[in-house]
């Protein structure tokens, strides 16, 4: 169970594929639990109570997080400009973050793209760690970074792959047959 001190909030919020949370605190944003899976109210509030002992319905950036999400599952693009809690991150992740926030809607980067435009052209796997660890899915748009060859690599998020491709498809990215981005979508907006 993490840690809660005064303050903490969460926010609900539907879509197609069911019920998500976001959960902030006064610093701002601390996790997303993704909309995925069909999961009904109950059982999200479950999962947020269950990681987040002491947490609140309804406040703070929570709130204006649920209503940004909810929209970015109804084709929105809204603008995710709000506060991050950065002091759960290594120094690394971090810098990983900031990076992956800079990725365009509709467009997607490399692990090893994502690496250089840090400075650290070698870290493409401590990348790809740090994605693996994002607790801000979406927010930090994670689902944006892809193989160098354009394979959808990996996605901890629920649903895994599956819900990688559905993101990348619902920002208008193209898959091709082996559901590798398409390389003239790839390399848009470089």
């Amino acid at each position: 169970m993490k840690s809660v001190s005064k303050g903490e909030f969460y926010s609900l919020y539907s879509s197609l594929h069911g019920w998500g949370a976001v959960v902030a605190g006064k610093d701002g944003l601390l996790e997303n639990f993704l909309p995925f899976g069909g999961r009904n109210r109950e059982e999200v509030i479950e999962d947020v109570t269950r990681c987040w002992s002491a947490v609140r319905e309804d406040g703070g950036y929570a709130s204006d997080a649920a209503r940004m999400l909810a929209a970015y599952f109804e084709g929105k693009k809204p603008d995710f400009r709000l506060p991050i809690d950065w002091s759960r991150f290594t120094e690394f992740q971090a810098a990983v973050y900031a990076a992956v926030s800079k990725i365009p809607h509709g467009s997607v980067r490399s692990y090893a793209e994502v690496a250089v435009s840090m400075g650290r052209p070698s870290a493409a796997r401590g990348v790809g760690a740090s994605m693996a660890a994002n607790p801000l899915p979406i927010i930090i748009p994670c689902h944006r970074v892809v193989g160098s060859s354009g394979c959808l690599t990996g996605y901890s998020g629920f649903g895994g792959i599956d819900s990688k491709a559905w993101l990348l498809r619902l920002e208008g990215i193209t898959l091709d047959d082996a559901g590798r981005v398409a390389e003239h979508v790839k390399h848009r907006s470089h």
